[in-house]
């Protein structure tokens, strides 16, 4: 087994590995957490993508069993998504250095 298998999703030491994307996705991160917060957001946003992804599995094995959500459901649930967006939208941007946000409430952004 690998030793990165040998632990539960939040457990074990911090591990290097490589990564590439855009250029403009990795200033966007900095600009928002800076050089030094640039792993845990990664790392957050990694988790985020694995809840996301549990999340539509058990969407999928619940539609399979119970049938489709009602067209009322949907709608309801497609109004909360254009609040959330809107709401994110919105947020105060950070400036080049990762300025313009409190240090807590970036980390709470990476964690």
């Amino acid at each position: 087994m690998d030793s990165a298998e040998q632990y539960g999703k939040d457990e074990g030491p911090a591990q290097k590995v490589s990564v590439s994307m855009p250029a403009g996705r990795i200033a966007a991160v900095k600009a928002r957490v800076g050089s030094r917060g640039f792993s845990a957001y990664v790392s957050a946003a990694v988790e985020r993508q694995i809840q996301r992804d549990l999340l539509e599995e058990l969407l999928q094995e619940k539609e399979a069993e119970i049938g489709p959500p009602s067209a009322e459901v949907q709608e309801w649930a497609a109004d909360i998504f254009r609040e959330a967006e809107t709401m994110a939208a919105s947020e105060p941007a950070a400036d080049a250095h990762g300025e313009g946000d409190s240090p807590e409430w970036r980390a709470s952004k990476a964690s």
